[in-house]
C-alpha cells in the first residue's frame, strides 16, 4: 500500500488496467497545452468515469471516498456550513455524527489546507472535520440540489401545511427534491438510521398516521401526523421500493437502497392493506453493522472455543434457533464471514438476501418461479458447494433436503424457530425427520436472544435482595452481589439502555447425545446428559450478563422465563 500511495495518478490507473500508455500520453500532451489537472482531463477525454478517478485518488491518498448521488442528506450537517463557503471551497457537509462530534465533509481536494482551516475555525467548537473525497461535479450538483430547502422533519411539515402538494410529480424523477413530501420521507429515513433503529413502522389509524421506530428491540412512537399526509407518503415509499403504486388491496414487498453517512443502507419494505389504509414497515439493513466478527458476538472464551470446534467439523448441519428478531441472521453471517475464503464455495438460499457478501453466491427464494427452499437446495447441490446456508427450515421437504446435503459431505447452516437449543430436536422430529437421520448429522445447535445493554452513563448499582439472589442462582453463603438497574439520561434518550448484545446457549453434539436421539428419548433426558457434559443454558448466560453489570435483571426476565427459579 505504501508503494501505491507514491504513484502518480496516471501510473496508478495504468497499473489498475483502467487506461493504456497511449491514453496517458494523450492526456499529458493536453495538460501541457491547457494546464488542467490530469484527473479532469481523463474524464473530459472520455477515458474514465468520475467514480473511477475518485476511487483511484482515494486509494492514492489513503483516504475514504464517497458517492454523493442517491444520498440522503443530514439537515444538521447542512446548517453547519453556509452555501457560499461550500461553493467557494468545493465542499459539501455529508453528515454530523453527534456521538463522536465529527462532521464528515466531502471535498474535491482533501489536501486543501486553506479550506480545512477555514471550516475548522467555523465549526471547531462543535465538531472535528473528517474529510472524504468526492468529485467536483458531484459536489456542485449536491450544493445546487440540497441548499435552500428545509430538511428538518418539523420544518418540512410546516412547509406542507402552508403549501400545496403536487401528487403527480412524486411519480417522476426530475426535480423531485423540491417536493416537501420527498424530503419528509428522506428526513424520516435519515433520522431512523441516526437513532440506530432496526425497523420503521408507518401505521395509519382512523384519524392520524403513527410513525414508530424499533430501537434496541423495543417499539418507540416517534411522530403522529394527520391522516391526509399518508396517501402521498405511501406513494413516495412505493415509488422508492419499486412497488406498484396503483395496487392498494394486495400485500407488496420491495427494497430501497440509499447512501447515508458515506455508506450504503438498504431497506426491506413491506406494504400490507389494513382497515385504515396501507401499513408500511421498513426493515433497515445496514451492511456496516450487519456483519459482526465472531469474537465480537459476546461469547465468553469457553463458548467461543465450542463454536469454533463446531465450525471445524467438515460435514453436518449447524442450526441457529430463536424467535423473530433474535439476531439469528447476524450470527449466521458472522459465521460465514469467519470461514469465507477463496478455497471454499459458499452458497446461500435466503428469503430475501439481506447483506451482500464478497465471494459468496447468494440466491433469493422466489416462489413465483418455483424457487422455494427445497427446490433451491436441489439446484445448489449441482453447483459444487462446500458450504450451504438455508435461510430457514420451515417444512419437512426443506428439512429433508438440508439433511440430505449434510449427509453427502456438505456443511449446512440454517435457522429454526424454537425456544431452546434442545427444543430443536423434537421440533425436527415433529417436522418429519427420523431420529436415525438426526443422530450423527447435527454438528451443534445455537439458541440465542438479544438483550438491551445498560447505559454506562446512568446505570445504578445496588446490592441484590433475597428474591433477586434467588433468581440469579446465588446461594446464601456466597458474598453480597451488586447488580445494576436502568435509570435514564440524555445519552440513552432517557431509556436506561443503549445498544444490544446477544446471549447464547451452545449444544455441541457428541456420540452419547446421538445415541440418545436415535433411541427417541425425551428432551428432559437429553438436557440432563447435556448438562453433565458442560452445556450451559441460556438463562445462565443471561445471569452472567447481570452479574458483570452489562444488563439488568428486568431486561433478562423480559426475554427469558426465570419463574422456575423461584420454586
Amino acid at each position: 500500500m505504501a508503494e501505491k500511495s507514491k504513484l502518480p495518478l496516471g501510473s496508478l490507473l495504468i497499473q489498475k488496467g483502467v487506461i493504456s500508455e497511449d491514453q496517458l500520453r494523450i492526456a499529458l500532451i493536453e495538460q501541457k497545452r491547457n494546464g488542467e489537472p490530469l484527473g479532469k482531463l481523463f474524464i473530459s477525454l472520455g477515458f474514465v468515469t468520475e467514480a473511477t478517478i475518485r476511487e483511484a485518488l482515494s486509494e492514492n491518498l489513503g483516504q475514504q471516498s464517497t458517492d454523493l448521488s442517491n444520498m440522503v442528506v443530514d439537515g444538521t450537517a447542512l446548517k453547519m456550513i453556509s452555501k457560499e463557503m461550500a461553493q467557494r471551497y468545493k465542499v459539501f457537509p455529508v453528515v454530523f455524527n453527534k456521538d463522536q462530534s465529527t462532521l464528515m465533509l466531502a471535498m474535491s481536494d482533501t489536501s486543501n489546507i486553506v479550506a480545512l482551516d477555514q471550516i475548522s475555525a467555523m465549526v471547531g467548537k462543535f465538531a472535528t472535520i473528517s474529510p472524504m473525497l468526492a468529485s467536483e461535479s458531484d459536489i456542485s450538483k449536491a450544493i445546487d440540489q440540497y441548499y435552500g430547502f428545509e430538511l428538518s422533519i418539523d420544518g418540512i411539515l410546516h412547509e406542507i401545511e402552508t403549501g400545496e402538494i403536487n401528487y403527480q410529480s412524486l411519480k417522476t424523477v426530475s426535480d423531485e427534491y423540491s417536493q416537501p413530501l420527498v424530503r419528509l420521507i428522506d428526513a424520516i429515513l435519515a433520522d431512523a438510521v441516526q437513532q440506530n433503529a432496526s425497523d420503521i413502522h408507518f401505521e395509519p389509524e382512523e384519524f392520524f398516521l403513527r410513525i414508530r421506530y424499533r430501537i434496541d428491540g423495543i417499539l418507540r412512537q416517534i411522530r403522529s401526523l394527520h391522516k391526509t399526509y399518508w396517501p402521498a407518503m405511501a406513494v413516495r415509499l412505493k415509488v422508492m421500493s419499486n412497488m406498484n403504486i396503483a395496487e392498494t388491496r394486495a400485500p407488496q414487498d420491495g427494497r430501497i437502497s440509499i447512501r447515508f453517512s458515506g455508506r450504503q443502507i438498504d431497506f426491506r419494505s413491506s406494504a400490507q392493506p389494513t382497515a385504515h389504509g396501507e401499513n408500511v414497515v421498513l426493515r433497515i439493513l445496514d451492511r456496516a453493522k450487519g456483519i459482526v466478527p465472531l469474537d465480537k458476538l459476546g461469547l465468553d472464551d469457553d463458548a467461543l472455543t465450542i463454536l469454533k470446534l463446531m465450525l471445524a467439523r467438515p460435514e453436518g448441519i449447524i442450526l441457529v434457533t430463536g424467535p423473530t428478531g433474535s439476531g439469528k441472521t447476524t450470527t449466521l453471517y458472522s459465521i460465514l464471514n469467519h470461514i469465507n475464503n477463496d478455497t471454499i464455495n459458499i452458497m446461500t438460499l435466503e428469503d430475501p438476501v439481506e447483506y451482500p457478501m464478497n465471494m459468496i453466491r447468494q440466491t433469493s427464494v422466489n416462489e413465483s418461479v418455483k424457487m422455494g427452499f427445497a427446490n433451491g437446495i436441489r439446484s445448489m447441490m449441482r453447483q459444487d458447494p462446500d458450504v450451504i446456508l438455508v435461510g430457514e427450515i420451515r417444512d419437512s421437504e426443506t428439512a429433508e433436503m438440508a439433511f440430505s446435503a449434510a449427509m453427502t459431505g456438505h456443511q449446512v447452516y440454517s435457522t429454526l424457530h424454537t425456544n431452546s437449543a434442545i427444543g430443536a430436536i423434537p421440533r425436527l422430529q415433529d417436522i418429519g425427520i427420523l431420529p436415525d437421520i438426526l443422530a450423527g448429522n447435527i454438528i451443534g445447535i445455537v439458541a440465542q436472544r438479544l438483550i438491551r445493554r445498560l447505559c454506562p452513563h446512568c446505570k445504578q448499582g445496588e446490592a441484590a435482595n433475597e428474591i433477586e439472589r434467588q433468581l440469579l442462582g446465588l446461594t446464601p453463603d456466597q458474598p453480597e452481589t451488586v447488580i445494576y438497574r436502568a435509570v435514564g439520561c440524555e445519552h440513552c434518550d432517557h431509556q436506561g439502555y443503549k445498544g444490544r448484545m446477544s446471549i447464547m446457549e451452545l449444544l455441541k453434539m457428541n456420540a452419547e447425545m446421538d445415541d440418545l436421539i436415535a433411541r427417541r428419548v425425551t428432551a428432559r433426558e437429553i438436557r440432563k446428559v447435556a448438562l453433565a457434559n458442560g452445556f450451559r443454558p441460556l438463562v445462565e448466560d443471561g445471569v452472567r450478563r447481570v452479574i458483570d453489570g452489562s444488563s439488568s435483571l428486568d431486561e433478562i426476565s423480559r426475554v427469558i422465563d426465570l419463574t422456575d427459579r423461584l420454586l
